[in-house]
């Protein structure tokens, strides 16, 4: 359990700093005093990654992105029930895959938690692109939840472990 409690509060200190950076270092809010916390232009690093600010008020891909008013506390309660029954799950299993796969989702829903506690949206600033194409935009606790659900579906697809199931 410790290692798996290790995994999440780094994805979650790795998502606050980069956050914490973008937000009030790169993206000085008083530098649009009109919108406090948006500013439209991107700060290309190379040719298929930018640095923008995007505001997600919705789950992901802007999924229910709006001002309602309730919406993040909604958002962050459901949050919180989801990290406490994965919580759980990690204590009960034995698996390390499986464990680390729990452990990033944890650490990535704290780290959007936070900022909807902070701000009442999600700080997205990560900003891939090809050919004109962008990716909706992303940070950290992101990509700690997309790897863990990937490993979580690797591991129920490829992961031989001893079953009871009669298989005749």
């Amino acid at each position: 359990m410790r290692k798996g409690l290790v995994i999440a509060a780094l994805v979650l200190v790795l998502d606050q700093l980069s956050k914490w950076y973008v937000v009030d270092v790169v993206m000085r809010p008083e530098a649009v005093a009109d919108t406090p916390y948006f500013t439209p232009h991107a700060i290309p690093l190379t040719s298929f990654l930018n640095i923008v600010m995007a505001w997600n008020r919705g789950v992901s891909f802007g999924i229910f992105n709006n001002d309602g008013p309730h919406n993040a506390w909604l958002l962050t309660g459901l949050s919180l029930i989801i990290v406490v029954a994965l919580l759980v799950w990690m204590a009960r299993t034995r698996e390390p895959v499986l464990r680390t796969a729990i452990a990033l989702i944890i650490g990535g829903a704290l780290g959007n938690a936070i900022d909807r506690i902070r701000f009442g949206a999600v700080a997205d600033f990560i900003d891939l692109h090809v050919a004109g194409y962008h990716w909706p935009a992303f940070n950290v606790a992101d990509m700690g939840i997309s790897a863990g659900a990937v490993l979580l579906v690797a591991d129920a697809l490829f992961a031989s472990r001893n079953s009871h199931k009669n298989t005749a």
